[in-house]
């Protein structure tokens, strides 16, 4: 379980940690990378959805808690059936299911091809195969679910373009799953990054990424996350 890792990563790097400070420790994520060729145009709709998978759900749903125009961003798992959509067995890696979170947003503030640039750039690495720091297997693959054929075009042309600057140093290796249904996390893992600040998993994982998304995207920066627990 990712909790117990927090006592993980404490033995191997709690020394040296205290000896030159966590923001020295922890390397920002950051990669400038280009806005999408192509993009969705804003329509009549007042909300649109993305789902994304990048590792650990904890990190990905932070990140877009504090990008402005998102107006949800929800844990959960995608890729497998709702009978397995529960976090012990998703742990097992044998389920199919991804970590995820599921991106409600105004399409008039912040388009699907700018959520992809956040979440390429400062949500995860895609270039590692089954893995995301510290975590390995099937549910921690980088993904994009797409709800609309647009958006597997749009997600599948982005990743083409990207590959094509070499900007990463290696290639992308994000699958693109439509037709796949999202079931949210249990309550425990929602908003947990702002809720647990100073948990050693999330200092040295995710808060870099956050500090990355207001380094690269001031204008889309919130300081105040949007929770999900806060409306129920």
């Amino acid at each position: 379980m990712k909790i117990s890792k927090s006592l993980q990563i404490l033995g191997a790097v709690g020394v040296l940690a205290t000896a030159i400070g966590w923001r020295v420790l922890a390397a920002e994520p950051v990669h400038s990378i280009p806005v999408p060729a192509a993009d969705e145009a804003p329509g009549q709709a007042d909300s649109e959805t993305a789902v994304l998978a990048g590792g650990c759900f904890w990190g990905v749903q932070g990140v877009f808690e504090h990008v402005k125009g998102v107006t949800s961003a929800v844990s959960g798992y995608t890729g497998g059936d709702k009978r397995s959509a529960f976090y012990e067995i998703v742990s097992s890696g044998m389920t199919g299911h991804a970590e995820s979170v599921k991106i409600t947003y105004d399409p008039h503030q912040i388009s699907y091809g700018k959520i992809l640039q956040i979440y390429f750039s400062v949500a995860h690495d895609p270039t590692t195969l089954n893995r995301q720091g510290p975590d390995s297997g099937t549910q921690y693959r980088s993904a994009v679910f797409p709800g609309t054929d647009e958006q597997a075009k749009i997600a599948k042309d982005y990743i083409a373009q990207l590959d094509k600057t070499g900007i990463f140093g290696a290639p992308i290796v994000t699958k693109i799953e439509p037709g796949r249904t999202f079931y949210a996390a249990e309550d425990y893992h929602q908003d947990y990054l702002t809720r647990n600040p100073r948990d050693l998993y999330i200092v040295y994982n995710d808060l870099p990424k956050v500090a990355a998304l207001k380094k690269l995207f001031p204008d889309l920066y919130k300081e105040e996350p949007t929770r999900v627990m806060a409306s129920r």
